[in-house]
């Protein structure tokens, strides 16, 4: 009875030494072994198998991207302001062998070097820099914590300030200057909109102007266009009238004494104008000696038709 007593807790002892030597690891994770006290190997997702009480786990290390948002803190900026600063880090475990023998607790070394980091990055800005480059910050925080935990086999993948908050008073005094911007931005808008309505009416009257001017002038242009046309029709008639009539004349074949005869009835319609000064060519005083010629025989064709009677 005792024999079989002992048999079984002897199996059960190597059912338990065996399933404590049968290990799974998960995904994602990775498991670090030490044989006899000293770094063995690193296991990877799936099923491995330890020498029992020479190998065991030191630590099972999370590969996926990790969260640490950190509590507000207190810092004081270049001109002397304490502001209260709250951010969150993402990193990733990139060697669990560094992660496990490099730094005694990676959580905590890293929130104490983060701390350190954003005291000393933001203490070097004003509150006025401090609030108008967080993505400089971001970017400056990231760098020089991924630079100090590299030997810890941490990559940080990125560092973000959640917000930033000013003492009461300072923030009474922010929001009385954005609002005096903001009143300014308005009047500054208002007296542009006044300006630009200005500008535009005017433009609208000159060329209105213009437009009344070029008018006006198109329409004297057309005027006196059409003015010269009409003396031009009226000389051409006139001229095509006195072709006409010439060239009636020379086909009648006139004598001097009718030409005479003509050019005296002219004179006498010519003399009819009031306060009308008569200039006549030197070239005529031939044909006007003609014309007493012709008077003088028509007086003694008179005389002798008188006598007849």
């Amino acid at each position: 009875m005792i024999q079989l007593i002992l048999f079984v807790i002897l199996i059960l002892v190597v059912i338990a030494i065996a399933l404590r030597s049968v290990i799974v690891v998960r995904q994602a994770s990775a498991s670090v072994v030490e044989r006899l006290g000293q770094y063995s190997r690193t296991l990877r997702p799936g099923l491995h198998v330890l020498i029992p009480f020479i190998e065991s786990i030191r630590k099972v290390v999370d590969l996926r991207e990790q969260v640490w948002d950190y509590p507000s803190q207190e810092i004081i900026t270049k001109d002397n302001v304490v502001v209260k600063i709250d951010n969150v880090m993402y990193y990733m475990v990139t060697d669990p062998v560094k992660a496990v023998y490099e730094v005694q607790d990676v959580d905590q070394a890293i929130l104490k070097l983060t701390q350190t980091a954003i005291r000393n990055v933001c203490g070097n800005l004003t509150l006025d820099e401090l609030l108008t480059s967080r993505e400089k910050i971001n970017e400056t925080l990231r760098h020089d914590l991924d630079v100090a935990t590299d030997p810890w086999g941490i990559k940080v993948t990125r560092v973000e300030i959640k917000s930033i908050m000013p003492p009461p008073e300072i923030q009474e005094a922010m929001t009385k200057q954005m609002k005096a911007e903001r009143d300014k931005r308005a009047t500054i808008l208002e007296a542009e909109g006044v300006k630009q309505a200005a500008i535009l009416k005017a433009e609208g009257e000159r060329q209105a102007k213009i437009l009344t001017a070029e008018g006006d002038k198109q329409a004297q242009i057309l005027r006196a266009e059409g003015e010269a046309q009409a003396l031009i029709t009226v000389a051409k008639a006139k001229g095509d009238a006195a072709e006409v009539y010439f060239q009636g004349i020379h086909r009648g074949q006139p004598t001097k004494d009718v030409i005479a005869i003509n050019y005296l009835d002219t004179l006498n319609k010519i003399a009819d104008g009031k306060a009308t000064k008569i200039f006549l060519p030197y070239e005529s005083s031939a044909l006007l000696g003609s014309l007493g010629t012709i008077k003088e025989i028509f007086t003694k064709e008179e005389e002798k038709g008188g006598s007849e009677k």
